[in-house]
């Protein structure tokens, strides 16, 4: 029976994707670089910092990578607190309160910086609702690397059997995958050009997830 979901953020809980893409991008320009789609959506459920080592060594940027992460996070942070058109995925947020009423212990595992974490968190008040945050920047290694779901799945009140882990993109369920975790892959237009095949089961809204199904899953 399953005892915890670990939701991952991005494009899950919600689609700061495009904030992500304009800041990147603006930095881009700054950098001098031009870094194609394709590398672009490669990065998808990395770590800010390990997304600037690879455009370090791809492009042999001189900038040291905490100098890069902190620039980029400062032009997200404008963005994001400028963004009024900021939303909840549909759905999800009634997901959260359906399954925290029913005594279902949420964790989210998300690779974004603990304070991009508390800013979506903050404005959307969901800290009621989660026992744990999990962010990326804790560990040296980025999805699709497991160590950030082992962790989050360590501090279940279950064992890694009885976890759930929900992701959209294709390095988050590689993750979960090498984790040992059962995995529901999220495929919405957010998660375009992402390879969801490796999920245990795909759903397209949250309405087909409650907390029988949720449950009963694995």
């Amino acid at each position: 029976m399953i005892q915890t979901v670990i939701f991952d953020m991005d494009g899950v809980i919600v689609d700061t994707e495009p904030v992500h893409h304009y800041a990147y991008h603006q930095h881009f320009k700054l950098l001098g670089i031009e870094v194609s789609d394709e590398m672009y959506a490669t990065f998808t459920g990395n770590s800010t910092k390990n997304v600037f080592q690879k455009l370090k060594d791809a492009f042999s940027l001189e900038e040291d990578v905490n100098d890069l992460v902190q620039k980029k996070r400062s032009i997200f942070n404008d963005a994001f607190d400028t963004k009024e058109d900021l939303y909840l995925i549909d759905g999800v947020e009634a997901l959260i309160k359906r399954l925290y009423n029913d005594g279902i212990q949420l964790i989210v595992a998300s690779s974004a910086s603990k304070v991009t974490i508390e800013r979506v968190f903050n404005r959307f008040h969901l800290h009621q609702y989660f026992t744990h945050i999990v962010s990326g920047e804790d560990f040296p290694k980025s999805k699709p690397h497991p160590a950030i779901f082992e962790h989050a799945a360590s501090l279940s009140i279950a064992p890694k059997e009885n976890c759930i882990v929900i992701e959209d993109s294709t390095n988050g369920i590689q993750a979960a995958v090498s984790a040992g975790i059962f995995c529901v892959g999220y495929d919405s237009f957010h998660s375009k050009d992402q390879d969801l095949s490796k999920a245990n089961i795909i759903i397209r809204h949250f309405d087909e997830l409650n907390f029988e199904k949720v449950r009963d899953l694995n």
